[in-house]
């Protein structure tokens, strides 16, 4: 009973306080807010920051790696002129001698405009892929189908269109087995993928899947191609990593000596540029943060020191 009553008479006394110094209160009060907010909206923003970005590049593929004459990031443009350029047969060496890869597609990209009737739209992404592109870019159909082994064997002119091309061209809708019109070619509408959204900025959904035989056929016969390569899981993508350095190293009859002429990419390139080039204002922000936090502190400091100095005399008797 006697430590409800002490606990009662401690709280009586404390927002009698409160109520005396209404403007005290208010300024302690003020300086935890201040402090304590702004050290939770940074690090809020700087995570909400990074699952937004790495969302966006969610497309790529987490488990995912690009074998490419090109390094993303790296400095040594001239040298990497002049490597030799991959080509849809070293997709199939790969494919044979990869253990650790669960898909291998081919791919390569160049612009076009397409048409359908009197609709034309231009600078339309093209890219030409293999049947595997479906599971190394975990690519979702909306309606249709994606093309299969025998049609990319036979370099059958069919295609996949991203939504925004099927809506623009077929506002009415009633875009499969359509014979769209790319660069003078007709191509049949077989798959229209699900929305993609934006990236940056950019429309996702402004493409054309076609076979990669009748992509190189019919438009660029020097296409560079990229090989695309998934892994198990993230875990493996290391090891897989490595594993597509010796496969390449041997196709292309590298020596011990000689450096790699082609380049390995994936996400986490992407990413860790990501992480470079911010590192720096993130910690600017979090040091920014806990400086709010210790003037906010300092506030508290003297306000308390205010409180005991003025009651003095009460706490000596």
């Amino acid at each position: 009973m006697r430590v409800f009553m002490d606990v009662y008479e401690g709280l009586r006394i404390s927002f009698r306080a409160l109520r005396a110094n209404k403007l005290r209160a208010a300024l302690t009060t003020l300086g935890i807010l201040i402090g304590v907010t702004t050290v939770v909206l940074m690090v809020t923003i700087i995570l909400g920051l990074n699952k937004a970005v790495a969302g966006q590049f969610s497309f790529l593929g987490t488990n995912t790696l690009y074998v490419s004459k090109w390094d993303w990031f790296g400095e040594n443009w001239r040298a990497m002129i002049k490597r030799p350029k991959l080509e849809v047969d070293d997709a199939d060496r790969v494919r044979a001698e990869t253990t650790l890869g669960v898909a291998v597609s081919p791919m390569a990209d160049t612009q076009s405009s397409v048409s359908y009737r009197s609709n034309r739209l231009t600078n339309v992404e093209i890219f030409g892929v293999g049947t595997d592109y479906v599971e190394t870019n975990s690519v979702r159909l909306d309606q249709g189908r994606f093309f299969n082994d025998d049609e990319v064997r036979r370099n059958v002119q069919v295609c996949v269109v991203g939504s925004s091309i099927a809506e623009r061209l077929f506002p009415d809708g009633g875009a499969l087995d359509k014979k769209l019109d790319i660069n003078g070619q007709k191509f049949r509408i077989i798959g229209v993928n699900a929305k993609m959204g934006r990236f940056f900025g950019q429309n996702m959904d402004d493409f054309v899947y076609l076979p990669i035989g009748a992509f190189i056929k019919r438009f660029v016969r020097e296409s560079n191609v990229d090989i695309v390569v998934k892994a198990r899981s993230a875990e493996e993508v290391n090891d897989l990593e490595w594993e597509l350095r010796g496969i390449m190293r041997r196709v292309r009859k590298l020596g011990p000596l000689e450096p790699d002429n082609f380049g390995i990419n994936g996400q986490n390139m992407i990413m860790d540029a990501y992480r470079k080039i911010t590192g720096s204002i993130y910690a600017g922000g979090v040091i920014i943060a806990f400086i709010s936090l210790l003037v906010g502190g300092i506030g508290i400091m003297n306000i308390m020191l205010v409180s005991v100095t003025e009651r003095t005399s009460e706490v000596g008797l």
